[in-house]
């Protein structure tokens, strides 16, 4: 399994910065909250709380 299975599917839309340039990029779940939120980290060690909705497995 690897180290980073999910992958961020959302892309900027409708003018909103949601991660700008991170679609498609590999990232792992650091912590599941509440509400359908995350925190995830991507492979360059950037952090995020995001909705789980935009999360895919690889």
């Amino acid at each position: 399994m690897t180290d980073f299975p999910y992958v961020w599917r959302w892309a900027e839309s409708l003018g909103l910065p949601c991660l700008p340039g991170r679609k498609g990029s590999r990232c792992r779940v650091v912590v599941r909250g509440s509400m359908n939120k995350a925190w995830i980290e991507f492979e360059d060690g950037y952090q995020a709380v995001v909705s789980r909705n935009g999360l895919v497995r690889a």
